[in-house]
Order: structure tokens, then C-alpha cells, then sequence
């Protein structure tokens, strides 16, 4: 194979690679319409629970900044409603936080009383290993949750399935890339 078809292959090959990696990731809003709030007590571990979390997937707080934050704490401080020793901290009311690891990701709110409330999640993504039984929860690390680009300030506060238009630009971008470079 000559060094410009070799060049077209592996142009194709990462194309490939990336899209498949942008179409199996997801967005969700936390609390789906209610947002990340007190009011009206949304059920924040049922809304978890209905969920299939993947790596990558993203989980947006959409929330009165005035009123409410998010702060990814342990295991421990998840318990205990402790918001005096965060892994990681968002407070702009339209956070996106990237979730890459397996595992337990606990959130909660660091305004007094609203953990104790209810206002906290505990988002798990399943490992492949992972079986019907009780497995070990392992702690989430400092590196598990990355914050992500929050999404526009128009954008419809509802969960994307993955493959959403957001993929569908990327998708179209690379095409255009590897259609440039394989001219």
C-alpha cells in the first residue's frame, strides 16, 4: 500500500474510532424537567435508577445558582450529607459533568439542609464484570468526574439519546476532514 493510501486508511480508521466513541455517549438532565432543586421533592436515586449510565456519559445540574450548587463528595460524605470536603465543585446552574469512570459518582448540594432534603444522586455506571448479586461499591476517584462543556444557554433542558445532533456534527466534521485530506 502506497504512503497515500496508507494515509487515507488510517484517516478513515480514526474517523471511525471517534465516532464511535461520540455516538455511545449520552446526556441527561438531572431530574429530568424539575432540574436539580428542593422544591416539589423530585426523587433523585429513582431517577438514577431509571437510567443505564455509560462511560463518557454526560449529566447536566441545571439549577437557581442563587439557591443551589453540586458537589461531587465520597461514599462517606454522600451518607452524611457532608458538603465540607468535595472531590469537585460546580456552581454556574447549568453544569455538565463528563462521567469516566465505573462505578458510584455521588452528588449532592452543599446549601444547608437540602442534602438532608433529598437533593443529592448517586449516578453508577455498571462494569462489564458487574452481576445481578451486590458488588463492591468502590469509591469514586479524584480524576472520575471532569467537568464538560456546558451545553448552550438555549439548549432544551431534556436528556439527548446518544447519536443526538451533537454526534451528527462531529460526524459531519470528520467527514468533511477526511474528505480534505484524502483529496
Amino acid at each position: 500500500m502506497g504512503g497515500g493510501a496508507a494515509r487515507r486508511v488510517a484517516v478513515a480508521a480514526l474517523a471511525v474510532a471517534v465516532l464511535a466513541g461520540v455516538a455511545s455517549a449520552a446526556v441527561y438532565e438531572v431530574g429530568d424537567k424539575a432540574g436539580w432543586t428542593v422544591m416539589g421533592n423530585p426523587n433523585y436515586a429513582a431517577w438514577a435508577s431509571s437510567k443505564k449510565f455509560r462511560g463518557n456519559d454526560v449529566v447536566v445540574f441545571t439549577y437557581n445558582k442563587q439557591f443551589h450548587n453540586v458537589l461531587a463528595v465520597s461514599k462517606a460524605d454522600y451518607k452524611n450529607c457532608d458538603a465540607s470536603k468535595p472531590i469537585a465543585t460546580w456552581s454556574t446552574g447549568n453544569d455538565s459533568v463528563v462521567l469516566k469512570t465505573a462505578g458510584h459518582h455521588y452528588f449532592l448540594c452543599g446549601f444547608p439542609g437540602h442534602c438532608a432534603a433529598g437533593q443529592k444522586v448517586d449516578i453508577r455506571i455498571a462494569t462489564s464484570s458487574d452481576a445481578p448479586s451486590a458488588a463492591p461499591t468502590p469509591e469514586p476517584s479524584a480524576g472520575g468526574a471532569t467537568t464538560a462543556p456546558a451545553p448552550h444557554p438555549n439548549a432544551a433542558p431534556k436528556a439527548l439519546p446518544a447519536g443526538s445532533s451533537v454526534a451528527a456534527t462531529v460526524a459531519a466534521s470528520l467527514l468533511s476532514l477526511a474528505a480534505a485530506v484524502l483529496a
